[in-house]
């Protein structure tokens, strides 16, 4: 079966990552996949043109409800979708957006959702069967370049300093969009940081929105004791995970964080904002530690360095709940599966 993939692909974001482990189970069952960016697409008709050329598309997925989805309205052709978590937890807050949304899901044959709580939001705020929406959460894989040099890379994100190894670095990975509020701890970091100076922050991502970029680079100019560095590849940025004491998220909203799940994965404690899509897979005190306010943060933080005991607790916690819930295995099988029912629906349709 030839099918058309619609995500937004903005080069090492966890969209990417996804679409693209998705695309490699799709393929491996012997179908091809065209992953393809939406920005490249003005409106549904630029991809039922698409899809029409020869080799005609004989099926098509796409992450997230609005932006990608709506692009596929216009098609004859059987379509699942895959919640991005924005598209549930934001865009629906837009009337025009969620009726655009909903058409799509009534459309689909299948939607995808990485939690359950996502799945049952989904049901709550768009007219959909429940039925037709499955919760399959993330496949989790790392692996970390074995030519990694930590010095060199704290170095490169401009930090100073002889004494390396009594530093306590705090990784937020994220995209620098306005979703992942990266500068939300930046001023409170900055003043604990100057109460120990071994506490530092990285912020690591690409550089999503020019506007947003220029803010944090101006931010961490003058907040001592926060840095950002310069996006790596997936294993490089796996191996500098590795090496901190804690990875940070602070987004507003989230679907699934594969940064959350990666760092717990790697055995690194994780910090994360008490938000939905966070508090579905990290459960305070036991895979990782929730704050609700810069304020707490640091308090959960000061726990994690003094308490040996919650932080192996949480590592070892983290770890177990990635290998349990987060296969990579059970992922593909769930979605050849589904794109099974998309390659029987083209015959009845």
């Amino acid at each position: 079966m030839k099918l058309l993939f619609l995500a937004c692909l903005s080069p090492k974001t966890g969209n990417y990552t996804t679409a693209e482990r998705i695309r490699s189970h799709i393929e491996s069952a012997g179908h091809s996949c065209e992953l393809r960016d939406v920005a490249d697409f003005h409106s549904p008709s630029d991809v039922a043109h698409l899809v029409s050329q020869n080799p005609p598309f004989e099926g098509a997925l796409a992450i997230h409800l609005f932006k990608a989805g709506r692009l596929l309205l216009d098609l004859h052709l059987p379509f699942g979708v895959i919640f991005g978590g924005t598209d549930i937890n934001e865009d629906v807050k837009d009337e025009q957006k969620r009726v655009v949304m909903e058409q799509v899901l009534l459309k689909a044959r299948f939607a995808v959702a990485f939690t359950e709580k996502l799945k049952e939001e989904a049901e709550f705020v768009l007219v959909s069967p429940s039925s037709k929406i499955y919760v399959q959460p993330q496949g989790i894989q790392t692996e970390v370049a074995e030519k990694f040099c930590w010095t060199e890379f704290l170095r490169s994100s401009g930090v100073r300093t002889e004494c390396v190894d009594e530093l306590r670095v705090f990784m937020l990975v994220c995209g620098l969009r306005r979703v992942k509020d990266p500068l939300y701890l930046a001023e409170v970091f900055s003043e604990w940081h100057c109460e120990n100076l071994h506490n530092i922050l990285i912020i690591i991502g690409p550089l999503v929105d020019p506007a947003l970029t220029a803010k944090v680079k101006a931010v961490v100019k003058r907040a001592t004791g926060v840095y950002l560095a310069q996006e790596r590849s997936q294993r490089e940025l796996h191996a500098a995970m590795k090496r901190c004491f804690a990875v940070i998220n602070s987004s507003v909203s989230e679907g699934m964080s594969a940064a959350i799940l990666e760092a717990m994965d790697l055995r690194v404690p994780v910090l994360a904002r008490n938000i939905p899509g966070n508090a579905a897979v990290v459960k305070h005190g036991v895979t990782g530690l929730l704050f609700s306010s810069p304020q707490e943060f640091v308090h959960q933080s000061q726990r994690l360095l003094s308490d040996h005991k919650l932080r192996e607790r949480v590592v070892r916690n983290g770890k177990l709940y990635v290998e349990e819930h987060h296969s990579v295995k059970q992922e593909r099988e769930t979605y050849q599966r589904l794109v099974d029912k998309l390659h029987k629906a083209q015959f009845l349709a």
